[in-house]
């Protein structure tokens, strides 16, 4: 019987036989992980679906480092999260369309504090050393450190002490 990783390059060579393969192996484990995750039946479905989706589509997402095994329960974990936090948002959008009165205008005044902040963010942003500038782009486009240490090549922990390094280093400059 084949690897999980000599499928998956099997299948970075075209096969699809190769992915029938990996899914019928994963799919009853990946089920039930993602099933714990989400308490839904509904939702565990559209998931398990959506990282058997995104193994065809990211074909080059496996790094060497990993094994396939837990590439495909970390991309599962993704999908659980951002499902989580969208169902955070909706209720909270619903919460506020409910039970809230109209906000009042802010005024010119907020939106030249507004305009003002943002800038200051930009100027500090391209202050930063070349590796935070790269973290807080990364950041910004929605990735987990884990994403960034994979981008960047870097070990997690290294990551997260830069992580560290760049917030000391944008509220000293937002608010000395």
């Amino acid at each position: 019987m084949p690897s999980d990783e000599a499928l998956y390059e099997t299948l970075l060579g075209g096969d699809l036989k190769a992915f029938d393969a990996l899914h019928a192996r994963y799919e009853r484990h990946l089920f039930g992980f993602i099933r714990k995750h989400l308490q839904d039946t509904h939702e565990a479905e559209d998931v398990l679906h959506e990282t058997f989706m995104a193994i065809l589509r990211d074909r080059a997402g496996l790094r060497s480092a990993q094994s396939f095994r837990a590439w495909l329960f970390q991309v599962a974990r993704h999908l659980c999260l951002n499902r989580h936090r969208s169902a955070r948002r909706a209720l909270r959008a619903l919460e506020r369309e409910a039970g809230a009165p109209e906000a009042p205008n802010p005024g010119p005044e907020h939106a030249l504090e507004h305009q003002q902040t943002q800038d200051a963010l930009r100027e500090a942003v391209a202050r930063l050393p070349l590796e935070l500038g790269e973290l807080y782009a990364l950041r910004t486009q929605g990735m987990s450190y884990a994403e960034m240490a994979d981008v960047l090549g870097l070990p997690l922990g290294t990551v997260k002490s830069r992580m560290h390094e760049l917030v000391k280093q944008l509220r000293e400059e937002m608010h000395p």
